[in-house]
């Protein structure tokens, strides 16, 4: 198995959205003293669910999927992460095993600190506490909006646009196109597990999108045609 290889630095906060990298130059001085960069190829985890929280993951580059797993053997795919995401903070802040398996999608560079180096920072400094407080509140947020789309839409068609949506970074009214066209990062089975349908339903789906000219496909990539139609779809 590939080792990771490893070398102290801190992501640059104008790379950086993140609560971490918005903090002051002393703050980021300190993290990076207790922070490690290592080089995680895809496919590679960074941690598994169900095991004992070992420390919180920042991604400088690369992509991740949070998974989960039943019982008997089922997978879906829960989150996928971007950089500047931290994964595994609110294991490690309760102290409880990892609620889910993160996974290299794309190789990249990930920041690592260790469990007992957050907890001392936490309690010895007051706006890495804050820091922490804003990403789980951040994370409630998501879950909340993930619980919405899954209470509130009545249709798979709502469930799909609303995921499509979510996976580009243009703002309402933006018609810049280049907002507009993404790789898919997901299988039709796993885009079919996430928003509670099937991958039939979800291949006739993008069928519909296409013939309604409300998406398209060139190059391996999928370009959402027409924002504001797809975004009237969506009624939560």
């Amino acid at each position: 198995m590939e080792a990771p290889v490893t070398v102290h630095s801190f992501l640059p906060r104008e790379r950086c959205a993140n609560p971490f990298c918005q903090s002051s130059a002393d703050l980021a001085q300190l993290i990076a003293s207790v922070s490690s960069t290592a080089t995680y190829r895809r496919k590679k985890p960074l941690f598994v669910e169900g095991e004992k929280p070992r420390g919180i993951f920042l991604l400088r580059s690369g992509s991740a999927k949070l998974t989960t797993c039943s019982t008997v053997g089922r997978t879906i795919v829960i989150r996928l992460a971007a950089p500047g995401d931290v994964l595994g903070l609110n294991a490690v802040v309760s102290n409880r095993p990892y609620g889910a398996t993160a996974e290299m999608m794309a190789s990249g560079q990930v920041d690592c600190i260790a469990q007992d180096s957050v907890l001392r920072l936490m309690k010895a400094n007051g706006d890495f506490a804050v820091a922490v407080t804003q990403q789980l509140s951040a994370s409630y947020y998501s879950v909340h909006e993930a619980v919405r789309s899954l209470g509130l839409a009545t249709h798979p068609l709502e469930r799909l646009a609303k995921l499509l949506l979510s996976w580009t970074n243009a703002q309402d009214g933006d018609d810049d196109p280049g907002n507009q066209s993404f790789k898919l990062p997901l299988t039709h089975q796993q885009i079919a597990d996430n928003i509670g349908s099937t991958r039939q339903t979800v291949t006739k789906t993008f069928s519909q999108l296409r013939r309604n000219h409300l998406l398209g496909s060139r190059g391996g990539e999928l370009t959402i045609m027409n924002r504001l139609e797809l975004q009237r779809i969506v009624h939560f």
